[in-house]
Formats: structure tokens, sequence, C-alpha cells
């Protein structure tokens, strides 16, 4: 540990960060020499160089260390102790189960408990990871834990604004009935105490039933009618196969957000009722909705375009991303992928399913070219074996006013990069980071290294000139 502190003390007065009164003008003098060469009036020692050391520059190398050097510390004297217990130290946490072994197990869990019991009164930040989990016991186990350490935290912090616990996937055999049940009773009632003071929320993948999803959405405005969240992501939130926007209770619970500026959440959830909450209660902060679409989540509710022009009139600043996966027939994306909608960012994967009744150009011809307007970010990874497409993606990009960042797996021709960089050295594209894999059936693509290699050096100026990032390779796809 010693070694290393000095290293970060050295860092830290590197970067000139010392300049309190605990040195005055003639005791500290800005560099002259070589890296890490100090000059200190009187040539002080180093032992009197940490003895000196003003407390926020303690704090700033404090916050290198991990746990254990930061408990050896708190042992060497009792200024360094004093300042281990600053609540600037612990206001950020990431508390993490892997549940790899019984033994392994037992020590995370009593760390996280000790911790929080120690420190959990700092805590501003948080955030809880389940990873890896095979069996009850381990699940059962990380239930009890929790029900101490959100306990302990209704009880002790008043400062938590963020609470994250993503992927927790309760949809999973090993969550028995009892021990989801008990789990989010304990989350339910911390909610209810905490509540009004949180301002992020990240239930990401919790995949609850939509009984359990209602308690928890309720528990957020138990003690007002109103929540204080301002970003809230519940996307695969509730079990995959659930309908909810036909639940009026979803949409009551969504009524209590009325300050939302990001919300995350899979397109199950959106109905016109949605929108008209949204329109009416978060207009004045919504900035961002995120949205899931997945093929095996339902996906083919009518939502009345009337409904998103409301709301894009009134949210002036709000910017819709899409992230679709697998959902390529035209029929269905006709529904999702309405002119109304200013989307910034969208996002189409077919993973590498191949069916011939899946075909992108309708899409790339009808669809996508309503947003030119407000489109920045485009990603497409597709399967696109039985369909040719180039001259509709470059159609495409090029109808784009604001687009700045093309990501695109797909069958290509490499003649397809050269035709993008030609039409940026035009000032017709005005890309920032270009992303391309061109799929080929051939095993050997030497033919399209060497044609691609040929490209870049053509357009090499150009690129190191005015994109932030360029990366086009090939790819065998057998």
């Amino acid at each position: 540990m010693g070694a290393h502190l000095s290293f970060l003390i050295s860092k830290e007065i590197d970067q000139q960060i010392i300049y309190t009164s605990s040195f005055d003008q003639q005791s500290y003098l800005p560099f002259t020499g070589s890296k890490h060469q100090i000059n200190f009036s009187g040539l002080m020692d180093m032992q009197n160089i940490w003895e000196g050391l003003p407390e926020i520059c303690l704090q700033n190398i404090f916050h290198y260390l991990g746990d254990q050097d930061r408990f050896n510390a708190a042992l060497v004297c009792k200024r360094w102790n004093q300042v281990m217990n600053s609540a600037t130290l612990w206001k950020f946490r990431i508390i993490t189960f892997r549940g790899r072994s019984i033994t392994s197990c037992v020590t995370e869990y009593n760390s996280a408990v000790w911790y929080i019991y120690r420190f959990g009164k700092y805590v501003k930040n948080l955030e809880i990871r389940f990873l890896n989990s095979y069996n009850t016991f381990f699940t059962r186990k990380f239930q009890n834990v929790m029900t101490n350490i959100l306990s302990s935290l209704g009880r002790r912090n008043q400062r938590l604004k963020s609470l994250s616990m993503p992927y927790l996937d309760m949809e999973r055999l090993i969550w028995k009935s009892h021990t989801r049940d008990a789990f989010v009773k304990s989350l339910c009632t911390f909610l209810r105490k905490m509540g009004s003071r949180l301002e992020y929320l990240n239930l990401r993948g919790a995949k609850m039933s939509f009984q359990h999803g209602q308690e928890v959405l309720h528990s957020l405005s138990y003690s007002r009618s109103v929540t204080n969240i301002t970003k809230l992501d519940i996307e695969d939130f509730f079990s995959s196969h659930l309908h909810v926007y036909h639940y009026e209770t979803f949409i009551h619970a969504m009524s209590s957000f009325q300050n939302l500026s990001i919300l995350s959440l899979n397109y199950s959830c959106i109905s016109d009722d949605l929108l008209q909450v949204l329109c009416a209660n978060c207009s004045h902060s919504l900035l961002t909705i995120n949205i899931k679409c997945h093929l095996y989540n339902p996906h083919l509710q009518i939502v009345w375009g009337m409904y998103w022009a409301q709301l894009a009139n009134k949210a002036r600043n709000l910017c819709v991303n899409f992230y679709i996966v697998k959902v390529l027939l035209y029929s269905h994306l006709s529904r999702i992928l309405l002119r109304e909608i200013p989307v910034r960012h969208i996002s189409i994967r077919s993973s590498y399913l191949s069916d011939p009744e899946w075909y992108i150009s309708p899409t790339l011809l009808e669809l996508l070219p309503n947003y030119r307007k407000t489109l920045k970010k485009l990603t497409l990874e597709l399967n696109n074996s039985h369909e040719i497409v180039d001259e509709q993606l470059l159609n495409l990009i090029l109808s784009c006013n604001s687009l700045h960042y093309v990501k695109i797996w797909a069958f290509l021709d490499v003649q397809f990069v050269e035709a993008v960089l030609q039409n940026c050295e035009q000032d017709k594209i005005f890309l920032r980071t270009m992303k391309v894999r061109i799929y080929t059936s051939n095993y050997d693509t030497s033919g399209e290294d060497q044609s691609l290699c040929e490209i870049l050096g053509r357009h090499m100026d150009f690129i190191l000139r005015n994109m932030d990032y360029y990366n086009v390779v090939t790819c065998p796809m057998l």
C-alpha cells in the first residue's frame, strides 16, 4: 500500500491540487524540474509532506484506493482515520454479489452488510449487482442480506439520490415464490421511506410479475401523491409476456411521476393513455424516452400518431430512441415507427436469424426517411443474405441531415464504404463515427480486405481530419 500511496501523492501534486492555506507561498513552489521533482523550502522530507497534506488532497488520493487499502490507511494515524470517515469517500458504492461458492457468498454478504452499517449513512449513489446466481440457496441468501441492507439504509440514510439494481431476472426458477415475495416486500418498504428523496431508480431487467411491479411503482409515491424521480429505467421491469399497456393501474402508477426527464421502458408499456399522462405531467421536463421492442414481447397494439404529436409539441426537446430486436416485418414496424415520433436514435437488430419473409428494404425506403430531420444515430445489425440493401442504405444516409453516427453490420459490397466516404468529402454527409462490419459468405476475405485497405488509403486524410472514430472490417458469415 505504501508504494501505491507514494505514487498517488506524486500524481496529486503533479496536478497542482495543493493550493490551500496549509502551504504558504514560500513553502509551496510550482514545479520547475522533471516529473515528480518537488521543491519545498527547507527541503521537507516525505514524512513532512504527508503530514502537511490538506484534507481535500488526502480525500482525492484515498478515492483511488480499494476497501482493504482504505481500512489499512485508516490505521496509520488519527488524522487519516478522520479523513477516511469523510462522507465524500463513501457516497458512491457498487456492491456485487457473484454467488460463485458458499465461502465467497458468505464473504461478499458479510462485507456488504458491514459496509452499509458502517458507511451507509453517507451513500448517495448505490448500485446492487446480483450476478450469475445458479441455485436457490444464493438467491435466498441474497434476499436476506438485501432485507438487512435496505432496512439499515431506511433507518440511517438521509442522502440517497440514486438506486440501481439491474438484471435481477426474477422470472428464473431460482427465485422461489416466498423468496420473491419477501424481496419485493422489503424493497417496497424501503421505497415508501426513501421514495420522496430518490431522483434515479434503475430496475432494468427485474422481470417481475405485474402485481409485484405495481407494488414497487406505487410505493414510490406512498407518502405523497407525486414522486421526485427524474430518471426511471423500467426496461424489462415486467415479465416479458405481459401486455402492460392493457392495465389501467399501470397508467395510474405512472401518473405519479411528474418530473421525469429520462424514461426507459418496453414498447409493451406504450399506449395512448400513457402518452397522454406524460404529456400532461412531464412535458415541461421530459427529454428522452428509450423504448425497447423485442419480437417476443407484446408489440402489436395500436398507438395513434396524434398522441405522439401532442407529446412532441409540448415537450419541445424530446428525443425518442428505439431499440428494436428481431422485429423486421414491415407490417409490425409500421405500427411502431410512426412519423410523428421525434426519433433521434434507432437500432434494428435481427441477430443471426435469417428469415426469407423478413425484408428490411421497405423499412429503409418508407419508414426511416420520415426521421431525416431528427435522426442522429443509426444502428443496423442485419442478416440480409437474401436481400441487397446497399443502394437503399446509401440513400437513407444521404437523406438524414443530422446523422453523425452510423453502425451497420450487414451483407454489403465494399464499394458501399467508398460511396459513403466520397459523399462525406463532398459535404453531403456529416458523419463523425462510422462502424461497418461487412458480412460475406466466403471464408476467405482477403479480396475484400485488400479493397478496404485501398479505400482507406485513398480517404485517409479526410478520415483523420473529420472523423472521431472509423472502423470497417469484413466478417465471414457461414
